[in-house]
């Protein structure tokens, strides 16, 4: 069970009195901001790479992820992802979700955005996917090596993209 508001607040050294007063709808409304300030700060970056042409965008998002898994020694993970596999309460439409569907969404338009054919949205998913799924391999293993191993691939599919 993902920890509460209560040890949240602990960790950050935030008041939980204040935390309260910003987050009035709780762990979800929390998770939901911290999912989208995530998902902007890797916009920013992603848009920063796409801005050196179309192919080295399209390799930056891969490799950035990779970055930020070797840097952490395999600590590091996805926030996004985290917040997308945890079970939202029965019955409620909570912000988390929410805000999980808009940075993969995000994610997968700037990555298009280079080439708007159909070929793009769907190589533009795949990255996405792949990466995010990357991400929580080297959680479970331990491990760089499915970064490593998906990188040469997602590199030459997005070679031959952009090259058609």
């Amino acid at each position: 069970m993902p920890p509460g508001i209560r040890e949240r607040a602990k960790h950050a050294e935030a008041p939980l009195g204040s935390t309260y007063h910003s987050f009035p709808e709780g762990k979800q409304r929390l998770a939901g901001e911290a999912v989208r300030h995530t998902g902007e700060r890797v916009a920013r970056n992603l848009r920063e790479e796409l801005a050196a042409g179309p192919a080295a965008g399209l390799r930056a998002f891969p490799d950035l992820r990779r970055k930020t898994v070797v840097d952490s020694d395999v600590h590091a993970g996805c926030p996004v992802l985290a917040v997308a596999i945890e079970e939202p309460p029965a019955g409620e439409v909570p912000p988390a979700p929410a805000a999980v569907a808009d940075v993969f969404e995000q994610r997968e338009a700037l990555l298009a955005a280079p080439r708007r054919e159909q070929q793009a949205a769907q190589l533009a998913t795949l990255i996405v996917a792949a990466v995010a799924g990357t991400v929580a391999m080297c959680r479970a293993r331990r491990s760089t090596g499915p970064p490593d191993r998906i990188a040469e691939q997602l590199h030459t599919l997005i070679t031959t993209a952009i090259e058609d």
